[in-house]
């Protein structure tokens, strides 16, 4: 039987992504309440629900006095609901770091945090509190409240950010992270009202976050991919590309042509190496060289090719058909002189993978050609 859940805020931010996640189970049937829809709406969806996932909030209201009304009021009101209809769910609650500040968005999170601990007690229902920290990633709203929207959509459309105090320590928690961990404590047992806490949340200060963004558009359109070595870089990338235009998610990279055919670098990255897409016109061998330490793989794509390798100082030819009909990676070790070439009737389209990005200075390639009748590369 399916668990019927319901989340308010389900259009908002924390909302439509852990919407999308809940409706990739065929285990739960999920309905949203969000701000356009009446409380009748909300007090039937409540009846016999299994969980709920509350988000709904004020947190930039025009009124101050809306914070009240928005966060404690609202959560009151759906204490009550609950009551009425005799539901004991698991509450999740999405409060803030805020509720430990004396300011009148935390009181309202705090008061919040309170009511539901009341009813908790009083119904025996179970409660699990998220004083989250900033949260960022796709589709949250730039110009509001989250400086990684704003920086991110105002930087990928090259307009300037405002920065006040580049020494200021920000919190971040990613999104996936964050309904990652009210997933998981929907499957808790635990009666009573506890918090949960969502794991790992960064620390970085606004100039260093300004500067990685800048970092990131900059590689944007070009085939260097930035550092992507730890989980908070990965998701900061994805972040940033979530905002790019729609006439930014396509680009040009510069051909290099030749009498061979032509090559294009798809990307490099300085600790994982580039990778790069080669044509080769019918009949023309590339290659016919080694490296020292270098590694690469190749992989036929589009065409019919004949991959040959030899070991240095040895007379063995090994020799790999390929067809981009039944792609496979080639391995190239180093001390092996290898060539590729087409044998078919069409442009012979090849992926290459090396370990490293080209340096001209320093390019660890030199000519030995596979077959000792070959004199040019």
């Amino acid at each position: 039987m399916s668990r019927r859940v319901v989340v308010t805020g389900s259009q908002g931010f924390i909302g439509r992504n852990l919407m999308v996640a809940l409706a990739r189970s065929d285990e739960v049937d999920a309905s949203g309440f969000d701000i356009n829809d009446s409380r009748q709406q909300l007090a039937d969806a409540l009846a016999g629900c299994d969980v709920v996932y509350h988000l709904a909030g004020i947190n930039r209201p025009q009124d101050p006095s809306d914070f009240w009304a928005g966060n404690a009021r609202f959560t009151a009101e759906l204490s009550n609901m609950l009551v009425a209809k005799g539901s004991r769910p698991l509450v999740v609650f999405a409060s803030s770091t805020q509720a430990e500040l004396d300011n009148a968005y935390g009181r309202s999170k705090l008061e919040a945090e309170r009511e539901l601990a009341d009813w908790s007690e009083y119904s025996g229902g179970s409660v699990v509190v998220f004083r989250l920290p900033n949260v960022f990633g796709k589709w949250c709203r730039p110009n509001y409240n989250s400086v990684v929207a704003t920086f991110c959509h105002r930087i990928a459309r090259d307009l300037p950010i405002r920065v006040d105090d580049p020494r200021a320590n920000l919190r971040l928690a990613y999104v996936d992270d964050v309904v990652r961990a009210l997933l998981d404590a929907a499957g808790t047992e635990a009666r009573g009202c506890r918090f949960g806490a969502v794991h790992p949340v960064v620390e970085l200060t606004v100039g260093e976050l300004a500067a990685q963004i800048r970092a990131l558009h900059d590689a944007c359109h070009s085939p260097d991919v930035p550092d992507l070595a730890t989980p908070f870089a990965r998701a900061l990338f994805a972040t940033y590309l979530s905002y790019l235009e729609a006439d930014d998610r396509a680009f040009s990279f510069d051909l290099r042509s030749d009498d061979r055919g032509d090559l294009a670098e798809l990307l490099r990255e300085p600790h994982g190496g580039q990778v790069f897409v080669s044509r080769t016109r019918p009949g023309v061998t590339r290659g016919n060289h080694y490296h020292d330490t270098k590694v690469e793989r190749f992989m036929v794509i589009v065409g019919e090719g004949l991959i040959r390798l030899r070991d240095l100082g040895s007379a063995s030819i090994e020799e790999y058909r390929v067809s981009g009909n039944a792609p496979q990676a080639v391995i190239i070790p180093p001390g092996v002189t290898h060539s590729i070439q087409n044998t078919g009737d069409v442009d012979l389209v090849t992926l290459f993978w090396a370990d490293e990005v080209f340096d001209p200075e320093q390019p660890d390639t030199y000519f030995e050609p596979v077959m000792r009748d070959q004199e040019s590369p």
